[in-house]
């Protein structure tokens, strides 16, 4: 059952990583809405959010259908008018490739995914943030670093979008946060550098801890 007395966090991505760690920390304070495509993930979010109290509302979605997007934040607006915080954390990381050797199915799901969607999330979102809610996204430094021709370049277009949106917002809000979080030992980061000592890793739990005040603070 939702608690109607906490303020909404929307998390996309949340089934796995930092989403995942994120949607469970901020679950202490919030309403969350959980967007993810891997039902499995939700649903295992879910528990660990009942089990310590909180509540969400789980929403099975491709972030990159419109349609669907619009069809929540629809949803979202009749059912409570407005969220306080929007956590985007959803990403597609192709495999590492030189640039002459980039393939074309994993440049279209990389532009979709990580920049496209940007295109109907920013606006769709922005109006059930209004002047006081908060978007956050989170930074990852691969641009321009050899091999990362898919993930670098569009991660880099995501933020850079992002930047846009906080200069424009920075007045009159929402407000926008862009943080950097540490290597994680994410199946993100594995698919990236397989022979990893995971070890030195931080964990998403952990990062998730370390970054929550910024996101909440005012």
């Amino acid at each position: 059952m939702t608690d109607t007395s906490r303020p909404l966090a929307l998390v996309t991505g949340a089934s796995r990583g930092l989403g995942f760690a994120l949607a469970e920390a901020l679950a202490d304070t919030h309403h969350i809405i959980a967007v993810a495509r891997t039902v499995g993930g939700l649903e295992d979010l879910d528990d660990r959010i009942t089990s310590k109290g909180g509540s969400a509302t789980l929403a099975p979605m491709d972030i990159t259908k419109a349609d669907a997007m619009a069809q929540l934040c629809q949803s979202v607006h009749d059912r409570w008018g407005q969220i306080g915080l929007w956590v985007h954390t959803a990403i597609h990381a192709a495999p590492l490739a030189p640039v002459d050797h980039l393939d074309a199915k994993d440049w279209k799901k990389s532009l979709s995914i990580n920049v496209d969607a940007m295109s109907h999330l920013v606006p769709y979102i922005s109006p059930l943030l209004g002047q006081t809610g908060k978007a956050v996204f989170f930074d990852d430094g691969h641009a321009g670093e050899k091999f990362f021709g898919h993930y670098g370049t569009t991660k880099a277009a995501q933020i850079n979008l992002a930047r846009t949106w906080q200069a424009e917002t920075q007045s009159i809000g929402p407000k926008v946060r862009i943080l950097a979080p540490n290597p994680m030992g994410t199946h993100l980061r594995a698919r990236f550098f397989p022979g990893e000592d995971r070890s030195t890793l931080a964990s998403p739990i952990a990062e998730a801890a370390r970054l929550l005040p910024e996101i909440l603070s005012d």
